[in-house]
């Protein structure tokens, strides 16, 4: 194995889809401007097509489109000519891949296309032939050489086309006032949609509130801890206000300290100073006060009131630590 070679070979692939990349900056032109127009200003979708590699860029590109609040439609330049572009509909928008736009599936595509009265971008790196000179509007992807070292197997290309549609994806998002509001409404399921819409209540309202009073033993104080399992209880005073937390780790301390257990009460041994939180707000601010205090557990609170306990363990089950 030879890792001169190896190592020689990724930097010369990094440095030619680096060049191939910033080559794309000129084409950021009016036709570029007005393809973006007719996708913003349509009332239909993106119908996203490609053969080969370019397929592959546009289901990416189909994907990034949905998750940023553009719908979009792959459709398979050899399965549309053999019936999908049934899944055409008038306001749709079709967007078509390919690096040379002459493949023989393209030529039969884009007429049909043409015929149903969709309009059509093309991205495409040769903009004198047969896709580019037939499209509406060209998102010219054009490279000067691929990474390959034959130049025949699509690597800058495909790069410059993913590229190019993340770029319309992004003018679109910014066009529509798309916010992390709306990017939580997509990604309900994930850990990035959790951080914008998992509320502190959600996590601890599936536990019972442990509470002992000041005045309790510390029997009671340890079988409420056990009982709970959440690792800590709330003091609480007459008045059902909070007064402190007594946390596992106490428990250990004060055996340490204490070999009379009998006259111990529950206001012995908490922490005046809880660190709160309240239950509306964001599950990844909870992360946050955990990870500066070195905490495990985080007081939960509705206007001041004591509404139960937040524990490491609910974050981590969500994927958020």
């Amino acid at each position: 194995m030879d890792k001169n070679l190896i190592s020689a070979s990724a930097l010369q692939t990094i440095e030619l889809e680096k060049k191939a990349v910033e080559n794309l900056s000129h084409y950021v032109n009016d036709h570029f401007i007005n393809a973006v127009a007719c996708i913003h200003q349509s009332k239909g979708r993106a119908i996203v097509s490609g053969i080969g590699k370019s397929a592959i860029i546009a289901q990416k590109i189909v994907a990034t489109f949905n998750s940023t609040g553009t719908p979009a439609i792959f459709m398979h330049a050899a399965d549309a000519i053999h019936g999908d572009l049934g899944m055409m509909q008038p306001d749709d928008v079709a967007i078509v891949l390919s690096k040379s736009g002459e493949s023989a599936e393209i030529k039969v595509l884009v007429p049909l296309i043409k015929n149903f009265g969709n309009k059509l971008i093309a991205i495409c790196g040769n903009e004198n032939l047969f896709l580019a000179t037939n499209a509406d509007f060209l998102v010219d992807s054009t490279v000067t050489t691929e990474a390959c070292p034959n130049n025949l197997a699509p690597t800058s290309s495909t790069t410059a086309q993913m590229v190019m549609g993340d770029a319309i994806a992004v003018c679109l998002l910014k066009l529509k006032g798309f916010t992390a509001d709306h990017f939580a409404k997509f990604h309900p399921g994930g850990a990035l949609g959790k951080q914008l819409y998992l509320h502190v209540s959600t996590l601890s309202n599936i536990h019972e509130k442990p509470i002992v009073y000041v005045g309790d033993s510390i029997q009671k104080v340890i079988l409420e801890i056990t009982g709970k399992r959440l690792g800590a209880t709330i003091v609480l005073n007459a008045q059902n206000e909070i007064e402190g937390i007594i946390t596992d780790g106490d428990i250990r301390r004060m055996l340490e300290k204490h070999s009379d257990l009998g006259s111990i009460q529950a206001t012995d041994i908490m922490n005046k100073n809880p660190k709160c939180i309240e239950s509306d707000a964001l599950a990844v601010d909870a992360v946050a006060i955990m990870r500066k205090h070195n905490i495990s557990q985080l007081v939960v609170v509705s206007n001041g009131v004591y509404a139960g306990i937040l524990h490491l363990h609910d974050l981590l089950k969500e994927g958020l630590f």
